[in-house]
This record gives structure tokens, sequence and C-alpha cells, in this order.
């Protein structure tokens, strides 16, 4: 990388000038530049804290034991006026070299060049992520553009540095990337601010993820890449065996021949409320946006996740999802409506599937119009219910998965046709568990759209300036609609585009009580009374 730099002095003023005043601003090629005279030298920063922006001409500067630190009295955080480090954590300040000739102060204004500032402004950022810094992560995203870098280079490098400090594997941050990359695409040109607000998102998201997380590597190992084996080492939960797999795809064949088998895996169970599916889903997506240098460390990640899912089908809940799916012989003629999933458990509404396994597209259209109407009709006060045990601890986000988990059906099995049984029985296990928590009167009429597609592109402009502080939440509002829009581009006219542009319009209109402080408590009374 070329760090030569070609010096720019210009002549800011006398020194005597300098040494009456102590202090002086100067303007020169678009900078606000601050002198000093402190310590029988004269020392040159931008005039601008690079914290919030306050002017430094009115900080404090300190000459005790040889030191010449300014402090900005706004917010008390310091810098040394020699090397323009920040004493107590967060952006440097930058310093400009000076000369004194014939009596007057020149000052070198050059920027470093575009190679370095980029270089920069990456470590400032992976030193952001310490103490989850959000707006310094902002600063030093739009110096990176500033500087003519790409902020998908911001991207890219915070996965390579919180991969590995995923103790159990993919998460939501790199879950929602590829959905956040989506508007940046289609809205990150309306401003600056627009186009670097995507990227700080998920950086951010990573960070706090992997904040405070120790590192957990993977495993050493490279084996050539067999998919059925794969399939088997995640099914036998063992890491090591499946990391190697992964690289010896990566390094081999390519991350292509990874999807299939991981989509494999994760349908073997309805396991991990859907999330294994999406996972996979938006790690082929994340990849494809971010480069196939990307694909090692997320498909690595990847399966650490699968290796770790829940396996849901295991459980009493839904033990009949395994009879069900052997069950299944895909000739079944019976015709299937999305009303006769409404409120059908999980064993009925498996039985209900099967009956009509014969005609794909309907049974999808019907799992699809079921999952919209019961989003549609939640009964919210099961989201700030506390006199329940900890089974009906439901939200919106269980029934948003529900959408989420059918367009990464539609995606991910129409590339691998024979998962589709497994998939649309996993859709009706969802059906069946949230058909508990709905209000079938409950008056939806305000929340109808007239174009739905005219609604989402009206509703996805807004999250640039959305006000979630969970990244959980602020994750789904993202997957959510980027979902809902994909699925309408592929079928306008499906018979659920109505009830599912609604669900979305009432999810948005609604909140989500996320922290539960009676209820925690009162579980946690029942959970040690209960203890042996």
């Amino acid at each position: 990388m070329d760090k030569r730099r070609e010096p720019e002095w210009v002549e800011a003023m006398p020194l005597t000038v300098l040494e009456q005043v102590g202090r002086k601003v100067f303007k020169a090629g678009g900078k606000q530049i601050v002198l000093f005279h402190a310590d029988g030298r004269v020392h040159a920063c931008n005039n601008r804290c690079p914290h919030e922006g306050y002017p430094l001409i009115e900080g404090t500067v300190d000459q005790a034991a040889g030191a010449c630190r300014l402090t900005c009295n706004w917010h008390n955080w310091k810098f040394d006026l020699v090397s323009g480090a920040n004493q107590v954590g967060g952006d440097r300040l930058r310093i400009y070299p000076t000369q004194v000739r014939d009596g007057a102060i020149f000052v070198d204004i050059a920027d470093a060049p575009a190679a370095e500032r980029i270089e920069t402004a990456l470590g400032n950022l992976k030193e952001s992520f310490r103490d989850h810094n959000y707006t310094r992560m902002a600063r030093e995203i739009a110096r990176l553009k500033a500087a003519g870098g790409d902020p998908l280079e911001a991207v890219r490098q915070a996965v390579l540095w919180t991969h590995e400090r995923f103790e159990w594997g993919t998460t939501h941050a790199i879950a929602a990337a590829p959905d956040w990359l989506e508007l940046a695409e289609d809205y990150g040109g309306q401003d600056d601010a627009s186009a670097i607000i995507p990227h700080v998102e998920i950086v951010a998201h990573l960070a706090w993820d992997s904040l405070r997380w120790e590192r957990f590597p993977f495993p050493d190992g490279e084996t050539a890449f067999d998919a059925d084996r794969l399939v088997e080492a995640i099914e036998a939960e063992d890491e090591a065996e499946a990391a190697a797999l992964v690289r010896g795809a990566c390094r081999g064949p390519g991350w292509q021949v990874l999807d299939a088998p991981v989509t494999r895996a994760a349908l073997a169970h309805y396991q991990d409320f859907g999330h294994a599916l999406i996972y996979c889903y938006k790690t082929r997506q994340l990849v494809e946006r971010l480069g196939e240098d990307l694909a090692e460390p997320l498909y690595l990640t990847l399966v650490r996740a699968l290796v770790n899912a829940s396996r849901e089908d295991l459980i009493p809940e839904f033990k009949a999802y395994r009879p069900a799916r052997e069950a299944w012989d895909g000739a079944g003629d019976t015709p299937v409506a999305p009303e006769e999933f409404y409120s059908l458990n999980v064993p009925r509404a498996l039985d209900r599937a099967n009956r009509s396994s014969g005609d794909r597209t309907a049974l999808f259209d019907a799992l699809m119009g079921a999952a919209a109407w019961q989003m549609l009709h939640f009964d919210a006060r099961w989201g700030s219910r506390h006199d329940r045990p900890v089974p009906d601890n439901v939200n919106w986000l269980d029934f948003t998965h529900g959408i989420t988990f059918a367009n990464a059906v539609r995606a991910q099995c129409g590339r691998q046709e024979d998962l589709w049984p497994d998939a649309l029985l996993q859709m009706a296990c969802f059906t069946g568990r949230n058909a508990a928590y709905v209000e079938a009167q409950q008056d939806t009429a305000p929340y109808a759209v007239d174009d739905p597609e005219a609604f989402l592109d009206d509703l996805l402009p807004g999250l640039f300036d959305h006000a979630e502080p969970e990244y959980i939440v602020s994750a789904h509002m993202v997957k959510l609609p980027v979902a809902t829009r994909e699925e309408i581009r592929v079928r306008p006219d499906a018979p659920w585009v109505p009830v599912l542009a609604a669900a979305v319009n009432r999810f948005f209109q609604s909140k989500i009580k996320r922290k539960h402080v009676m209820r925690t408590a009162m579980q946690s009374v029942a959970f040690v009374a209960a203890e042996g």
C-alpha cells in the first residue's frame, strides 16, 4: 500500500501573533485548524473535537509533568497534542505538522493518501468494538467512505473480526445483514447519511453480539468435501468434522456446494424455531454480496449454529412431526384453504397438511395464508402477561418467524425440490404452535393495505431512522418487510398477499414489550419453589 504523502505547507500567521494570544484558529483548504503555543512549541490540530464537534480552541491545555495535553471541556476528552492520541479512549485527534520560517508559522494541511485513511478508519472501527461505541462506528465508516472507500469493506472486516466470537454460531446480526444491504442498494442513494446507515447497523449488531466474548476458535483441519458427510457431521453434532468439510468445500470446489447439504441438515429436524433454515438462506445471500473470501468464516459460523441447534421435534410439543414426515406420501388430494389451519394445534395441523400433500403450491399458499392471518390476529396481550408458565412467553417475534421461515422455505426448496415435504410440515408446526395465541374476533380493518408494494416502498426507507434500541428487534423490523416484499414480488397475485401486507402493517403499528420484570420474577419464584 502506497503511503507516500506530499506536504502542502500553508502560511497561517506570524509567530508573534500566536505568542501574544496563546491560541488562534485559521482556515485553509476547507479545514478549520487551531494553533496553540505551549511548552515553547507550536501545535496545530483540528479545531473540532472528534467526539461531537465542539471547538477545541475553548479547551484546556495542560503542560504538567512534561506532557502537552488538550482537554475538550464539553465531555472531558483528552488528547496528546503531539501525537493526537486519545487518552480516554475514542477517536484520535488530527494533528498537523508545523514549521516556523522567517517568523511565520506554516502548517502542512495535506491529507494522508486515501489508502492510509481507509486503513486507519478500519483500525479505529475495530477499536470501537471494545465498548460498543455506536457513534464512533458511524464516524469511522463515514471517514472510510469520505476517503473513497466502500462501506461494504467495513462489513467484511467486521465479519472477520467477530465470527469466532459467536460461541453458538450464526446470530441475527448475520441474518439481517443481507437485508440491510438490499435496503442500501434500494434507498442508500438518498443522501450521505443513508449511504452508510445500513452498514453501521450491520457492523454495530455484529459488535454487540460479540461484545466481551472471548474467541472460540474453530477446530483446525481440512477434509475433502463430501455433502453426505457434512450432513452426518452436523447430525452427530461434530463441529470438528463439519468445520473441516466446510474448509474443504471453500478451498476446493467452491462455497456454492455447501448450500445443499446445510439446507438438508437444517430441515432434518424442526429445529431452533426455524432459525436454522433462515440462517442457511441468509448466509448464502450474504456471501453473494460480500464475496467468496467471506464464505469460509460465514459457513463455519453457520455449521456451528446447526451443530448446536435445539431440535424441537424431540420435545413433546412437536413430537408429532416425525411420524407426520414418515407418513408423507405426496399423494394427498384433499383441497386445502388457509382458514383450516387458523386454530389447529400441532398434531392436527400436521395431519391436515399430509392430507393435501399432492399439491405443493396449494399447501404452501394455505400455510402462508394461515401464518399471515395468525400474525394479523395475534392477541398482543400475551406479550405482556406475567401469570403464565415459561412456554407461554410469546410475543410478536414468534409470529414474524412464521413469515421469514416461509420466505426461506420458498427460496431454499426452490433449489432443492426434494426438501419441500420437510419444509411444508415445519410450516405447519409454526401455525400449530401459534394457533393458541390469536384472537379471531380482533378488528383488523384499520390495518388493511390497498397497494402492498406501494405500502412496503413507503415503509422500508423509514427503517433508516428506526428508534429501536435492541438489535434483535430492529433485525426483525428489517427481515420481516424485506421477506414480505420478496414473496409478494415472486407471487404478486397469491391469495395471501393482502392478509400478509395487513399483518406487517399491524406489526409496525404495535409495541413490543421486551423487558418483563414481573414475569421474570414470578416465573423464577415458581421455578425455585418446584426445585427438588
